[in-house]
């Protein structure tokens, strides 16, 4: 008989400045949310690298197959409203 011992897996993300996206840092294993976080504190800020963190449980991240691309994403082909050629950036924007 095999038991799993790991504590739950979550995903993390980190945000390097105020304002910015939150990009995917990498996974740590915890008990709770509040160990998740400080777990990734101590693996992923030891730098530094970020002023928030967020961390997910893992099971909840859904995501889609690459065999699946091309039906996937095919419907937003024909909506071009949705391609940012029409837009003027504005001046002085940094994320949009």
């Amino acid at each position: 008989m095999s038991t799993d011992t790991q504590l739950d897996l979550w995903e993390v993300f980190i945000q390097s400045r105020p304002g910015s996206h939150y990009t995917h840092a990498g996974s740590v294993h915890a008990s709770d949310n509040q160990m998740a976080l400080q777990n990734a504190r101590d693996i992923y800020t030891r730098r530094n690298e970020g002023t928030s963190i967020w961390v997910v449980p893992a099971k909840y991240v859904s995501a889609s197959n690459a065999e699946d691309a091309g039906m996937f994403f095919d419907p937003s082909n024909d909506k071009m409203y949705r391609h940012p050629t029409f837009y003027v950036m504005p001046e002085g924007a940094k994320q949009i």
